[in-house]
């Protein structure tokens, strides 16, 4: 009798835990979110090269779909920062890929499904705005082409 009673005393033990413990995980869970744009790029200078270059992908992708909602809102110069920044490290991101000799393949493709998001951006914006979005086009095709130059040297064989 006495061990029955030990018995259940451990289970209702067992389960008061597990009851706590699947009440405590979604507290958990609300502050661990996604990192912010910001964390991100306070993230940059402290990671290794190899991987700098995920991280400024991620940033400037995530850059490219703030311009696209601040285009959509009708804010052409949040639009734009925002586009200028997805440039800007998307231009770190092959710098660090080329430095390290990792990760170009996954910038070049990353940068490539940029390139053709924006391609449609550039018939949803204003004509005023078409500029902008056509010179970024350009300078990513450029980053693409120094990636898919590092990748695949003229003359060199491996």
């Amino acid at each position: 009798m006495a061990c029955a009673m030990v018995h259940l005393r451990l289970r209702q033990f067992a389960v008061l835990g597990l009851v706590l413990s699947v009440l405590a995980a979604p507290s958990r869970l609300v502050g661990s979110g996604p990192p912010t744009l910001e964390e991100l790029k306070a993230r940059v200078p402290n990671a290794s090269i190899s991987e700098r270059a995920v991280l400024c992908v991620h940033i400037s992708e995530l850059q490219l779909d703030t311009a696209d909602r601040f285009y959509v809102a009708g804010d052409s110069e949040k639009a734009q920062a925002a586009l200028a920044d997805a440039v800007a490290f998307s231009e770190l991101a092959r710098d660090y890929s080329i430095q390290s000799h990792k990760h170009e393949k996954q910038s070049e493709i990353a940068i490539r499904k940029m390139v053709h998001k924006l391609a449609d951006m550039k018939h949803k914006v204003s004509h005023e705005d078409q500029e902008q979005v056509q010179a970024a086009i350009d300078r990513l095709q450029r980053i693409r082409d120094d990636l898919l130059a590092a990748m695949f040297p003229k003359g060199v064989k491996k």
